[in-house]
């Protein structure tokens, strides 16, 4: 049961993962974090397309086996991103379902639904993933809710950010803000730390199951300060998971001749049970992989040690330690500085990447004593609080006085005539954040200024990410050099970028500003209100499925209530033979109809009809 209104906060914290995801609420002065409504407490990002119907969650994951082809999972390794982009390509053969470009150079799921082949934006997959975790949180709440703060890789770009708040929007959530995961981490770390004198720096490693993150920041009473950021978006436990993957396909294909990755059930059926071997790693020196029915009836068997398994992921440990050495070295710390180095995501996990890590920290203890499961929603949930309660809700609590101050992880710029970048907002700069600088014409009665605006830290514009570009037209004649435009970019506590221009003479002023979200390849607002409503209609869909089949369960138990009562009915009664076979018959109506698609008035009815029953068989026993 859900605490009063009155202690808990308005809006919820979501971890939207890459391979889960997890909803906490702030009540009774600490965070709560929900299980869904199989009673665990993270939920697979996973959505499959089945028949007429859109399954979401535990229900996609289960059913994935037997239709890989139309089970999505991995939004957020596409979400805000181009098709052609190396680590997309490189996926695609990876994946069982298919992925191709849309017209607007994005990558789009493609599945096989009512009888057509329908095209999925990765926001449409990642809303379906917040809606459920919406709906989690109502079912626990008892009421509706639509605020969320949401959390993504630090290293997630402009784009990506974006991206995430549309797929909320679809969702029928108001972000109240977009706050990075290890940031969120430290909240759900640091609030216990709050009444310390000391100032602490932390780092945090979050290996999650898409995507590392490193953070470096200062707890210093109550004020969270990010120091520096760093990471690798296309890094996680799922290409752990397809190193075991690959090594098994080769050993499948030097003992069988066959190609396992032409049949994509084999390879769900083979991606699964690497998964487990990888978990049993973590505490085992040896793991076994049984797969019945393989391939072409043919079951699989085989052994892989832990020792084999570092060897395999030794180039992903590798890429690991990376962004340790650049968020230490932006943040001007040494190693040893660090008071704690706490570990988040399930993949720190793995006992390799665990004694990496200590090695590198000179044999630091490295903190495990948060739940690496559930810590970012936990500081999700705290910071939805910070941003929601009033003043007077806070005061006596440990959120009271909260101050959390993030940093945006790329730098930001424009491209100058000879090409090279002029960065405007260095990364690792604390957020919301706005600069200005200024800029001249580079020829004789220059007639327009084109504005390209990147993200990256090549010296080189064109080896970063454009963002998009825009016109500032027409310029007053003047001689090179003698005309000021001053470009300003604005930057959001969500890092979500705006770039205005203006060139001012005297009176005279002329400006443009962008919304680069066209460049972006993102979501058009039509887009956006056509997937809402699509959303909508398939939630509609859920809710009448649930209710369904709750009428089910109740007439299921209320059969069963009946058939004990019916053996106290004496066999003298007239009409007790009939009500016997109307329990079978009602019984077998059941079992046929399990997961149906009618609504709920015919299993109502057929409750009701026995009620009437009932009631006149008793009535003449008396």
């Amino acid at each position: 049961m859900a605490a009063s209104s009155e202690t808990t906060a308005t809006a919820i914290g979501i971890d939207l993962g890459t391979t889960y995801s997890c909803v906490g609420v702030w009540e009774n002065s600490g965070v709560s974090i929900i299980p869904n409504r199989m009673g665990n407490r993270t939920t697979p990002s996973w959505v499959a397309y089945r028949n007429s119907e859109r399954l979401v969650g535990e229900a996609a994951k289960r059913q994935a086996g037997r239709n890989p082809k139309n089970t999505l999972y991995d939004a957020k390794r596409l979400i805000g991103r181009k098709f052609d982009e190396e680590s997309i390509q490189a996926n695609l053969a990876i994946w069982p379902f298919k992925v191709s470009g849309s017209d607007a150079g994005t990558p789009q799921y493609e599945v096989s639904f009512n009888g057509e082949t329908l095209k999925i934006p990765p926001e449409e997959v990642s809303s379906a993933v917040l809606m459920n975790m919406k709906a989690v949180a109502e079912d626990y709440l008892g009421r509706p809710v639509t605020q969320a703060v949401i959390t993504v890789p630090a290293y997630f770009n402009d784009a990506q950010r974006q991206a995430t708040k549309d797929a909320a929007e679809i969702a029928g959530l108001s972000v109240q803000r977009i706050i990075n995961e290890p940031t969120a981490a430290a909240l759900a770390y640091g609030l216990e730390k709050i009444s310390d004198d000391a100032a602490r720096n932390l780092l945090i490693f979050d290996l999650g199951g898409g995507t590392l993150d490193v953070t470096v920041l200062t707890v210093d009473n109550g004020v969270f300060e990010v120091r520096s950021t760093c990471g690798d978006s296309q890094l996680g436990g799922q290409d752990f998971d397809n190193a075991l993957v690959d090594h098994f396909v080769e050993l499948y294909a030097a003992e069988n001749g066959v190609d396992l990755r032409t049949n994509a059930k084999s390879m769900m059926k083979l991606k699964s049970k690497c998964q487990e071997a990888k978990h049993s790693l973590a505490v085992s020196l040896m793991a076994t992989i049984e797969i019945d029915s393989l391939y072409d009836g043919e079951d699989f068997d085989a052994n892989i040690t832990r020792a084999k398994f570092n060897e395999l992921v030794q180039p992903l440990l590798d890429r690991c330690l990376a962004p340790v050495t650049s968020a230490l070295a932006d943040a001007g710390l040494a190693p040893e500085e660090m008071d704690e180095v706490i570990l988040i995501g399930g993949s720190t996990r793995i006992t390799e990447v665990q004694s990496m890590l200590e090695n590198y920290f000179g044999g630091k203890q490295l903190n495990k004593r948060i739940n690496p499961d559930e810590a970012v929603a936990a500081g999700a949930a705290i910071q939805a609080a910070n941003l929601s309660l009033s003043t007077e809700a806070k005061a006596g609590t440990k959120l009271s006085g909260l101050t959390l101050l993030d940093v945006t992880p790329l730098s930001l710029g424009i491209e100058l005539h000879n090409g090279k970048m002029s960065v405007i907002i260095p990364r690792n700069t604390s957020i919301p954040y706005r600069h200005t600088k200024t800029y001249y014409n580079n020829e004789d009665n220059q007639e327009e200024a084109i504005i390209e605006v990147f993200e990256g830290e090549s010296a080189l514009a064109a080896s970063n990410r454009l963002l998009g570009k825009f016109t500032v037209f027409p310029l007053p004649p003047r001689p090179r050099g003698k005309l000021k435009i001053n470009v300003t970019f604005i930057i959001d506590a969500n890092g979500i970028l705006e770039v205005e221009a203006v060139v001012k003479e005297g009176d005279v002023e002329i400006s443009e500003s962008v919304k680069i979200d066209q460049y972006k390849g993102l979501l058009s607002d039509d887009s956006k209100a056509e997937l809402s409503a699509t959303a909508r209609d398939f939630e509609e869909a859920e809710r009448a499925k649930v209710a369904r089949q709750a009428a089910m369960d109740a007439l299921q138990a209320y059969v069963s209530e009946l058939e004990r009562e019916l053996n106290k009915v004496d066999d003298s009664v007239g009409n007790k033979s009939d009500f016997a076979l109307m329990l079978s018959e009602a019984s077998a109506w059941i079992a046929s109809n399990v997961g149906g698609d009618g609504g709920v008035d015919e299993v109502v009815e057929a409750k009701e009809r026995l009620e009437r029953a009932w009631a006149l068989l008793v009535g003449s026993e008396a």
